[in-house]
């Protein structure tokens, strides 16, 4: 067990490292997070430009062909990387903080307090997702885009349905990190140097911030890896019901979407399905490797 602001666990980067999975994860996840900020700059592809070579196949011009109004697609799975991975990461460090600071004041304060605290959690377990998603959208979207305007910040404007993406995901998938990091305090909390902290004449914020927070880190940096891809599938069901980012911005959920559109028996152009679907799924598989790796590299018994 980690003691009150213990470094981390020696050799956890170099089992990390030698380790052949998370090696491959993360150099999947570096090159497709620099491909989505570097690459219009180095191919020189802009996402909204259109032309009369509309449905052309994969080529050395286009990599990932071009959609119905002649758009490059390597160019639109780019942007929908820097979209989707913008939503994913903002939303899961949202969600961390609100559930890693809910779980902390519930696992510390025990009895009513916890009780009461878990059983909104599960409230808000009960209500479906999908209908807070819609509401939050549909409800908050025009006001949001007045008060942009009003601010002076109208290129915003069009990007205010993102915005409101980010925020609402992170509302949402802070539930399972709350319960998990109570479920470490109530372990915690009865321990040595809490209780050295507590005879000391410590307050309640700095035991729980500078001695218990320190000893979750671990867990934390797991399950953020887990919650990103979480809040990416979201994002992306949103968008490929409509619900989500709207054009002339793509997302993966809005490209696989239009890309399913087009699938038909008669003619079918695979790449505007297959490309987004490829990039996405080798994404989240690499961040659900990544975690499983980060996981099993801070496991006191691989420790040992």
């Amino acid at each position: 067990m980690l003691t009150a602001n213990s470094p981390p666990p020696p050799g956890t980067w170099a089992r990390l490292r030698k380790n052949p999975v998370a090696v491959a994860a993360m150099v999947i996840l570096a090159f497709i997070g620099f491909m989505a900020i570097f690459g219009p700059i180095i191919f020189q592809t802009d996402p909204h430009t259109t032309s009369k070579d509309q449905f052309q196949p994969p080529s050395a011009q286009h990599f990932f062909g071009t959609d119905n109004n002649g758009r490059d697609s390597f160019a639109r799975v780019l942007e929908g990387a820097r979209i989707s991975l913008l939503v994913g990461i903002c939303g899961a460090l949202i969600s961390l903080v609100i559930g890693t600071t809910y779980g902390l004041v519930s696992g510390y304060a025990g009895g009513r307090t916890d009780a009461a605290m878990m059983r909104f959690v599960e409230i808000l377990y009960s209500i479906p997702r999908l209908i807070i998603l819609i509401l939050f959208t549909f409800i908050f979207d025009k006001h949001f885009k007045t008060w942009l305007t009003a601010q002076g910040y109208a290129e915003l404007v069009g990007y205010s349905k993102i915005i409101i993406l980010i925020v609402t995901l992170g509302l949402i998938e802070w539930l399972t990190m709350a319960r998990i990091v109570r479920g470490q305090v109530l372990a915690l909390k009865n321990l040595q140097f809490v209780t050295a902290a507590r005879s000391l004449g410590q307050s309640h914020t700095r035991i729980i911030f500078r001695h218990l927070l320190p000893n979750l880190g671990g867990i934390v940096i797991i399950y953020l890896t887990l919650t990103i891809p979480a809040v990416i599938l979201d994002e992306s069901f949103l968008s490929f019901l409509g619900l989500g980012v709207q054009a002339p911005q793509a997302s993966w959920g809005s490209l696989l979407s239009d890309g399913a559109q087009v699938i038909n028996p008669v003619k079918s152009y695979w790449w505007l399905l297959f490309f987004p679907a490829l990039v996405m799924s080798v994404t989240l598989l690499a961040l659900n490797f990544l975690g499983d790796a980060i996981r099993d590299a801070l496991d006191p018994r691989a420790r040992r």
